[in-house]
């Protein structure tokens, strides 16, 4: 399957949320219904979704989606990195970048979009969406870095081991909006989420 294929990680335990942020409601889906429905709108050729804890209950409202396919992580509490590790193991042989985001990192079809158009135009190993100089996500990286990607570690800050080995070439796109670096870790972070999408 040619083309970019998206890992969207919700394997965590939601600890500081207080219940699974996969299953939040947003714009009337569940974010994990949104944040898939916005990678395939931005034009992934596949969506390639890991969970871990609860992992029925977090898959349930993508199951059978066409496009979208679940791997459970059983090491999920080992950290991020394993999560990421189990995409990486998942993803078309074929696929020309990939694109990775954490279900708790909701964004518009658009941004993906910008982001992904802006990889396939500068080829650069790594793309990575800029706010006033703050780095953000999705990250989109090269298929030809997936031997470093599956070599990452938790001691290493997973994917910073990357993404600092190739600081030098790495395509930053500048964009006028904070959603790029939003995280909905807290109830807190959850309102104000929602008011910069409601006035985005």
């Amino acid at each position: 399957m040619d083309g970019i294929s998206a890992i969207l990680l919700a394997a965590g335990e939601s600890t500081r949320m207080g219940r699974l942020k996969a299953l939040l409601p947003w714009q009337d889906l569940t974010l994990i219904e949104y944040q898939v429905q916005s990678l395939q709108k931005a034009g992934v050729a596949e969506v390639v979704v890991v969970v871990g804890h609860r992992g029925d209950e977090v898959e349930a409202p993508v199951r059978g989606k066409p496009g979208v396919t679940t791997v459970v992580n059983p090491d999920y509490k080992q950290g991020k990195t394993t999560s990421i590790k189990a995409g990486l193991r998942n993803v078309s042989i074929s696929a020309t970048g990939i694109l990775v985001l954490s279900v708790d990192q909701p964004r518009p079809a658009h941004i993906v979009e910008s982001v992904i158009e802006a990889h396939l135009e500068h080829g650069a190993p790594i793309t990575c969406p800029v706010y006033r100089g703050h780095g953000g996500h999705p990250l989109v990286f090269s298929s030809s870095l997936l031997p470093e990607l599956l070599a990452i570690t938790e001691e290493g800050q997973g994917l910073r081991e990357v993404t600092l080995r190739h600081k030098d070439d790495t395509y930053h796109l500048q964009v006028d909006s904070p959603i790029v670096t939003v995280d909905v870790n807290s109830p807190e972070d959850l309102q104000e989420a929602l008011a910069l999408f409601a006035s985005a």
